[in-house]
């Protein structure tokens, strides 16, 4: 499965604990990569400094669902199922 062009839900609804360059502390859930261009593409795709948990999600039926609401939904639910606590 390809993404869906314009989607971004990955770069924007997870929490990224690991240093992203720009945002040496990581991101909180729901906010917005400062990576993430205005074509809401990567600007570090493929490079080494791009951190790991980006470069683990892959497209799937069930992350992407039918629409950029439903993957931010579900990336939604599986920051709230795996959240230590």
């Amino acid at each position: 499965m390809d993404c869906r062009p314009r989607c971004a839900a990955c770069c924007i609804a997870p929490s990224i604990s690991s240093a992203i360059p720009g945002m040496p502390g990581g991101k909180p859930a729901g906010v917005r990569c400062v990576q993430l261009g205005e074509d809401e593409r990567c600007r570090i795709f493929g490079r080494p400094d791009r951190p790991a948990v980006c470069s683990s999600l892959q497209p799937s039926e069930d992350m992407c669902g039918e629409s950029r609401a439903q993957a931010m939904r579900w990336l939604g639910w599986m920051e709230e199922t795996t959240a230590p606590g």
